[in-house]
């Protein structure tokens, strides 16, 4: 049965090793030639047939390749004189994964060892099929029968795993833990264990089930021996007795690892939560967001009395001092921030005193604030001291900068500190405005006199004071929330193209071309762009954005199953854990939700001027079937953010939030706080919203479709009811998740479009408001419960509100807007999706008024009656949003046609500083004057060539360029939208 020497799945081996050099080499063609041939000679080899299927795959030949997949299938199920080997079932399964048929190769090794059931090959490839379906429970049992077959240690871990994994990430129950733990005893009473991974494993199922009495005994027999390293025993030791309650002990051996390792900050927070018997460490495990971990210590106030608290405050303080004895001269930070650590627990329980932390913070100072890390190394610390306290802290660690060194790099490095500390404690919102301007000027010229310490860096190095650009740029941002002047917006881009033009300058000197985001920065930092281009006009780029996105993650996902085999066949059992609650983490992202609920919106947006394409959309979405239960299932899913938030700017922590949007908060303002709860809140919500719009939009035409018949169809057939009231159902739902019931939301809309309230009730959610209007509309066209209400005047007030809030709302805002070249686009997005969403789904329900009032062909004939009146509606309606575009198009041209040369003084002379040492521009003349008069000998050719890399009016062109290209882009899309309604008109009056 088993493959012999010299053969592959039956074929000599020299007949089938040209053909996978010609995969590997990817020439399919010569390889599907060759396996073409060899089928004729092998006519009945499921491997040939395999292998055939597998170039096909990769030809892009999906539906020939599952094709010859189900024949190699049918082949191994009928025939048993062929020959069943791993390499054969091995290739079927490679092809069935990528074609998502896994169940298909499951089902082929299934077979194969039902009848082959003592074939270790055999069935290693079936756990490896049930690996990748993430089928615990199967898992378990083929590894016991492997285990039961051979007795090898590895594949009773195979077992144990899989028993883990259905606690952590399935159904199971914990006493399953209980099983994992008899079935390891017993293999140690007969086998023992050998590895270290084994070890790790036993102790790790003891200490889920509280059993740390147990665990240490183990750790301390002679299987603690296979622990090579004795700090990571210890570790573990040290771990054991505090989630057992002995701080005595784990205080102890963590002791002993701090006298090994000094400089495990971790440790010394263990350490010293066991002297204070604090189990906070301990408790928090479990809760842990690896991604996003805690800024702060959480700790406990000690219930100890005041003298056995100082006893061990002071026992721990001579453990420290010995530590410092010790270490010397050696550049170890922990012991240092030990000592700053103990003052901030004494100051919790009320024993603390602010002068004596305050002097630890400046001694750590001294030693290393130069460190880049400084500010994120004392910011925990900083909590439990009064913003006065703060404030003189700042003016004692300046006090003491001037007297440190008199290394250059270290000053320049504890002069950013001191800009960052700033930062930190918010002085710098307390800051007149002068003041403010001077700290961002003494930034570049520091940066500048600076530049020549990075001479002779190596070329992959980042440059000395280079984040104090950055630093500027921030203060100017801020200079502009303040007072509202764009010159200090625009000086802040110019900055920032500053620093991406020389950055990209060095890089090229290295001939990279490009910087692609890979692995798991595609989940972390794609929420800087996403959200933007969502709302963009550029759609190809967003489309792109979306595909890419989404395919990192599905490949992702479908190969994180190999990583987790692997982990299993390299006995690394703890990374198989990783691996599965990574991938669960993964598959959980919110931002993978949102990306999956935008794309097919961005598809419906993409085809809406075309009915015959958005029903083909619509019905590759199953009319929005599938969206409505996810929108029903969004409460009950469990949503990770896999967001790096470190990196955002101050202005805007989250996606959802930016200050700059909103008037100045001073002091009040607290850059790095937000409410994981909140967001989790809003993500849910405007899922659950966006999710219903397809099926919305479904109906919505479906419901038109009918509305200018009275009770019959074109063939004779009553229509559907069930579509105007499932219709009403998701309005009440639209409206629910507006905060209002569905006759409060229809007074809401009807009472802006008609003047009586203002825009402002909408507040943040105008899209979703005018969206409502859409389908409020579309619904009472046949329903006409708003008219019955208030007779014609009401059906006409329910026809045009689209019309009238749309025609308003972009009166008011194209009317207002300043020129866009010199000032933020606050308000182009929200145009943006006005003409992309509400109005382009009112012209969707316009069209299929329109079609339905028209023959469908030459034999069919209207059987039902006109009703004119919408007819006068609609003829209302399209004229009504072409005026709407029109006044868009009318602005944008204004926009885009304006000269280059007019819109380049408009923003050059915002940084023409009139006055001196005051208002924008200061900044941006420094680094100006400085890459002008720079001395090619003083900072190195090639910095120089990066610096004079650098154009204002090359930057400026590129803004202009850019956003030019953007507003192209919406003319576009308005102008192939009123392209539309005019044919519409014609249709409408040959009615």
């Amino acid at each position: 049965m088993a493959s012999k020497f010299g053969l592959a799945g039956g074929i000599p081996e020299r007949r089938v090793r040209p053909i996978w050099d010609a995969i590997d080499s990817r020439q399919f063609k010569t390889a599907l030639k060759l396996v073409t041939g060899l089928l004729s000679k092998y006519p009945n080899s499921p491997y040939c047939l395999a292998l055939k299927a597998l170039v096909l795959e990769r030809m892009g030949k999906s539906d020939e390749a599952l094709s010859v997949c189900l024949n190699a299938k049918e082949l191994l199920h009928s025939n048993d004189s062929v020959l069943m080997d791993d390499l054969t079932l091995s290739t079927l399964q490679i092809v069935f994964q990528r074609l998502d048929h896994l169940d298909m190769a499951t089902s082929c090794y299934e077979y194969a060892c039902g009848k082959f059931s003592n074939n270790l090959e055999l069935m290693m490839g079936l756990f490896n099929c049930y690996v990748r379906e993430y089928s615990f429970v199967k898992q378990q049992q083929t590894a016991i029968k492997m285990y039961k077959l051979v007795g090898e240690e590895r594949f009773l871990l195979w077992a144990v795993c899989s028993i883990q994994l259905q606690v952590f990430c399935g159904n199971g129950s914990e006493k399953l833990l209980t099983l994992a733990e008899g079935l390891i005893k017993k293999h140690v009473a007969s086998h023992s264990l050998h590895e270290p991974e084994a070890l790790m494993v036993y102790v790790s199922i003891l200490e889920q089930q509280a059993k740390y009495g147990d665990a240490l005994e183990i750790l301390s027999g002679k299987l603690g021996s296979l622990l090579m390293v004795e700090v990571d025993k210890l570790r573990i030791q040290g771990r054991l007795h505090a989630r057992a309650g002995d701080y005595t002990a784990a205080a102890s051996i963590f002791q002993k690892i701090l006298e090994l390792c000094p400089d495990d900050w971790d440790c010394f927070l263990h350490y010293l939560g066991c002297l204070l018997e604090d189990d906070s460490n301990w408790c928090n495990m479990a809760n842990t967001d690896p991604i996003h971990p805690p800024k702060f210590i959480e700790c406990k106030i000690s219930n100890l009395g005041d003298e056995v608290f100082d006893s061990r405050m002071s026992s721990a303080l001579e453990f420290v001092q010995k530590l410092l004895e010790n270490i010397g001269d050696n550049f170890l930070r922990s012991p240092y921030l030990a000592n700053i650590e103990i003052e901030r627990r004494r100051h919790l329980h009320g024993k603390g005193d602010a002068d004596k932390l305050m002097e630890s913070l400046v001694q750590y100072f001294l030693r290393f604030g130069h460190l880049a890390c400084f500010t994120y190394d004392v910011e925990m610390f900083l909590e439990v001291l009064t913003p006065d306290k703060k404030a003189e802290l700042l003016g004692k660690l300046k006090e003491s900068s001037d007297s440190i060194s008199t290394v250059p790099t270290k000053v320049l490095g504890q002069s950013i500190t001191l800009f960052k500390f700033q930062e930190l404690i918010g002085n710098t919102f307390k800051l007149p405005v002068g003041e403010l301007e001077g700290s961002a000027v003494q930034m570049v010229k520091m940066y500048c006199q600076n530049l020549p310490l990075s001479k002779d860096l190596d070329s992959q190095e980042s440059m000395h004071g280079e984040e104090l650009l950055t630093m500027a740029c921030n203060v100017l941002i801020q200079l502009f929330w303040r007072t509202r002047n764009f010159g200090y917006y625009f000086e802040a881009i110019m900055i920032c193209m500053a620093v991406q033009d020389i950055i990209a300058a060095l890089i090229f000197s290295l001939r990279f071309r490009s910087l692609d985001v890979k692995n798991i920065l595609m989940e972390t930092v794609s929420h800087h762009i996403l959200p933007q281009m969502l709302v963009s006009p550029l759609w190809a780029d967003l489309n792109n954005l979306l595909k890419d996105y989404l395919k990192f993650m599905d490949d992702h996902l479908r190969e994180s199953a190999d990583l987790t085999f692997l982990a299993y066949r390299h006995r690394n059992y703890s990374k198989v854990i990783e691996f599965v609650q990574f991938k669960e983490r993964l598959q959980q992202s919110n931002q993978y939700l949102v990306a999956k609920v935008e794309g097919p919106i961005l598809q419906l947006k993409q085809n809406a001027d075309n009915i015959d394409d958005e029903e083909t959309v619509l019905e590759s979405l199953k009319c929005g079937v599938h969206f409505v239960e996810l929108s029903n299932e969004i409460g009950s899913k469990s949503l990770t953010f896999n967001e790096d938030l470190q990196s955002r700017p101050w202005w805007a922590p989250t996606a959802e939030r930016n200050y700059l949007l909103g008037p100045f908060e001073g002091v009040s303002y607290c850059p790095k706080e937000y409410s994981v709860k909140e967001r989790e809140a809003n993500v849910r919500r405007v899922i659950e919203r966006k999710s219903l719009l397809p099926r919305m939009i479904y109906l919505s035409m479906q419901n038109a479709s009918t509305s200018l018949k009275e009770n019959l169809e074109a063939n004779g057939t009553t229509s559907d009811s069930k579509v105007p009231s499932e219709l009403k159902s998701l309005l009440e739902r639209y409206a629910k998740m507006l905060g209002f019931t569905l006759n409060d939301a229809i007074e809401v809309v009807l009472g802006v479009s008609s003047g009586l309230k203002s825009f402002e009730v909408f507040g943040a959610d105008l899209i979703d408001w005018i969206n409502f209007s859409v389908f409020l509309n579309a619904w009472n066209l046949s329903s006409h419960e708003i008219g019955q209400a208030n007779g014609d005047a009401g059906l006409s007030r329910a026809w045009h509100c689209v019309d009238l809030l749309l025609e308003k709302y972009v009166s008011e805002k194209v009317s207002s807007m300043e020129t866009l070249i010199s000032s933020p686009w606050v308000d182009v997005p929200v145009l943006v999706q006005l003409v992309t969403e509400p109005l382009a789904w009112h012209a969707l329900v316009i069209q299929s008024c329109t079609r339905s009032s028209h023959p469908s062909g030459k034999k069919k004939k209207k059987t039902g009656v006109l009703d004119h009146s919408s007819l006068s509606h609609m003829r209302d309606s399209v004229q009504s949003l072409c005026n709407t575009l029109e006044k868009v198009m009318k602005w944008l041209r204004e926009q885009i046609n304006r000269p280059e040369d007019e819109s380049l003084d408009t923003l050059l002379s915002s940084l023409q500083n009139t006055r001196q040492n005051e208002g924008p521009g200061q900044v941006f003349h420094i680094l100006e004057t400085y890459i002008s008069s720079v001395d090619d000998t003083e900072v190195g050719d090639r910095i120089s060539r990066a610096l004079k890399s650098w154009s204002p009016p090359d930057v400026a062109r590129k803004l202009i360029t850019g956003k030019c290209t953007v507003l192209s882009e919406f003319l576009r899309i308005c102008g192939s939208k009123l392209k539309l309604l005019q044919t519409l008109k014609q249709q409408i009056a040959q009615v």
